[in-house]
């Protein structure tokens, strides 16, 4: 997955400015008490990023 398509997951999911604000302020443990952002920043994929977010935010599994 790419970086923009998990931006476009996250707008879709949580509204574009919500999505924003988790993805930079939200710490998320399975990310190794990073945030979204930073995690991208670290290299970690995209995907593990979405499927950190959606376990901690609790997403249904058919809007993952």
């Amino acid at each position: 997955m790419r970086i923009t398509m998990f931006r476009k997951l996250m707008s879709g999911e949580f509204g574009q400015v919500r999505g924003e604000m988790i993805a930079r302020d939200h710490v998320l443990s399975a990310l190794g008490g990073r945030t979204a952002d930073e995690a991208l920043e670290a290299g970690i994929g995209a995907k593990e990023v979405w499927v950190a977010v959606c376990d901690a935010f609790e997403v249904p599994a058919n809007r993952r």
